[in-house]
C-alpha cells in the first residue's frame, strides 16, 4: 500500500513580499536613485535656507504661506524624483531588465504594485523628513521676522506632511507615463508638457469651468496639499488629496491594462 505525498512547494516561488524586497533592492542599488535622491534634497533644504537667510519682514512677503516660502525648493526636488520614477519603469526598458523582470514574475502586475509602492513610501517619508529639517532650519533664520511659525501651529505639520503627499503622488503619476511609453525621453516630455506646462496654457482660457477643473489637476491639487492656510477659491484637503490620488491611480491603470497586451520588448 502506498501512501499520497504532498509535492513540496518550490522554495523560491513568487510571492508579493518577495516582490517587494526584489523592487526595494534594484531602487536602492542603481545609481541614479541616489543621484536624483540627494538633488531633490539638496535643492528643497538649500533653497528653503536661502529663504530663511534673505527674508525681511518689510519685504513685501509677510502674506505668502510660511510653509510654502519655506518649501519654494520642493518644486524642483519635485521633479527630480518625478524623473526617478520615470527611470524605475521606462529606465528597465531602455537597460533590458524589463525582460530579465518579467521573466522572473510572469504576472507582470505584480511588479508594477511593488514598484509603485515602494517608490511612493519611499519618496513620502524622504520629504517628510526632508520637509521638517527644512522648516526647522528656515525658522532658525525666520524666527526675528513675520514668517515665524512652530510645528505645533495650526495646519503646518499638516502642510509639512501634505507636500510630501503631494510629491509622492505626483512621482507615482512619473512612473506611470514611464510604465505606459517604456522611453524616458518621452515620459519625461510628457510628464513636463502634460503635468507642469499644460495647466497654466489651459489656464489663460477665459472660462469659469476651466477655472473650476484646473483647481483639481495634479500640480494645483498638490499645492493645496503643501498650503498651512486655506488658498482662495482651492478645494478644500481632503478634495485635493482625493483628486490627486485619483490621478495616480489613472496613471497606473493606464500601463497595468497595456502590460496584459502588449509584449515586453513592444
Amino acid at each position: 500500500m502506498t501512501t499520497a505525498t504532498t509535492p513540496t512547494p518550490a522554495p523560491y516561488g513568487v510571492t508579493p513580499s518577495r516582490v517587494l524586497r526584489a523592487e526595494w533592492h534594484k531602487l536602492w542599488t542603481l545609481r541614479s536613485t541616489w543621484i536624483t535622491v540627494l538633488s531633490a534634497v539638496v535643492l528643497v533644504l538649500g533653497v528653503g535656507i536661502l529663504m530663511g537667510t534673505t527674508y525681511t519682514s518689510d519685504g513685501g512677503d509677510s502674506d505668502v504661506d510660511t510653509v510654502v516660502l519655506t518649501l519654494y525648493g520642493s518644486q524642483l526636488g519635485g521633479i527630480c524624483l518625478a524623473v526617478l520614477g520615470i527611470l524605475v519603469t521606462a529606465g528597465e526598458y531602455s537597460s533590458g531588465l524589463a525582460l530579465a523582470t518579467f521573466t522572473a514574475v510572469p504576472g507582470r502586475l505584480p511588479v508594477l504594485w511593488a514598484k509603485a509602492a515602494v517608490l511612493g513610501s519611499a519618496v513620502a517619508l524622504l520629504c517628510l523628513l526632508t520637509n521638517l529639517t527644512t522648516f526647522l532650519t528656515a525658522q532658525v533664520f525666520l524666527g526675528d521676522t513675520d514668517q515665524a511659525a512652530a510645528l505645533t501651529d495650526d495646519g503646518v505639520l499638516a502642510a509639512l506632511a501634505g507636500n510630501a503627499a503631494g510629491v509622492a503622488l505626483l512621482s507615482l503619476i512619473a512612473l506611470g507615463l514611464g510604465a505606459a511609453l517604456r522611453s524616458v525621453p518621452g515620459a519625461l516630455g510628457a510628464f513636463i508638457g502634460g503635468v507642469l506646462v499644460l495647466p497654466e496654457v489651459v489656464g489663460m482660457l477665459p472660462y469659469d469651468a476651466v477655472d473650476t477643473a484646473l483647481r483639481h489637476f495634479p500640480t494645483q491639487a498638490a499645492g493645496v496639499l503643501g498650503s498651512a492656510t486655506p488658498l482662495p477659491g482651492a478645494p478644500s484637503a481632503g478634495t485635493a488629496l482625493a483628486a490627486l490620488a485619483l490621478w495616480a491611480a489613472a496613471a497606473l491603470t493606464v500601463p497595468a491594462l497595456l502590460l496584459r497586451r502588449r509584449d515586453v520588448r513592444g
